[in-house]
């Protein structure tokens, strides 16, 4: 299980939630990835807006979604509770 955290560099809410997130990677796996980048990433995982974190399970498969900016304690509990 990890969370992937899809943003953008021009993307305002993905500059105050990048800070939230480097303290959830100190707990957990998080992988960050830059829509701008990895297009098709994130077309794969159907990402319509930027700040997105969904929950994966070791195959890939998305257990959960969360979109926008949310505290840090809403990405620990979606995470343990998948």
């Amino acid at each position: 299980m990890k969370l992937i955290y899809f943003s953008a560099p021009w993307c305002g809410p993905c500059r105050q939630l990048g800070p939230i997130m480097d303290e959830v990677a100190q707990q957990i796996t998080v992988q960050k990835v830059n829509v701008d980048n990895s297009p098709d990433m994130a077309s794969y995982y159907r990402i319509r807006n930027v700040p997105t974190v969904i929950a994966v399970d070791e195959f890939g498969n998305e257990r959960s979604r969360k979109v926008g900016l949310n505290p840090k304690q809403v990405y620990l509990d979606m995470y343990n509770q998948n």
